[in-house]
């Protein structure tokens, strides 16, 4: 009997990635282009050329914390979860809530 567990994590019934998987290697994929780590993911949205997230990261980390520099940034995906493009949506502080 084979084990299949990492399979079933990493792809869906049609073959493609799973949102999870995306995730994954979204975040490692931004890491490496730009060195920043997300704190959070709060986007995922299947698009007709891939897909496409945005990932909350700190670009300067201040004291006190809630003062610290962040960004939100748009990740686009092709089809099997390889990016092919980030770009920052806005800044703001921590501490400063969503005027929208």
């Amino acid at each position: 009997m084979t084990d299949t567990s990492d399979e079933t994590h990493e792809n869906t019934a049609t073959g493609g990635p799973t949102p999870l998987a995306l995730l994954r290697a979204a975040r490692e994929q931004l890491v490496e282009l730009t060195g920043l780590y997300p704190e959070s993911l709060p986007r995922l949205e299947r698009t007709d050329d891939g897909w496409v997230l945005e990932a909350e990261v700190v670009e300067l980390a201040r004291v006190p914390e809630t003062m610290s520099l962040m960004a939100l940034y748009e990740v686009t995906l092709d089809p099997d979860g390889l990016l092919t493009g980030y770009r920052r949506l806005r800044r703001y502080e921590r501490g400063r809530s969503d005027r929208r």
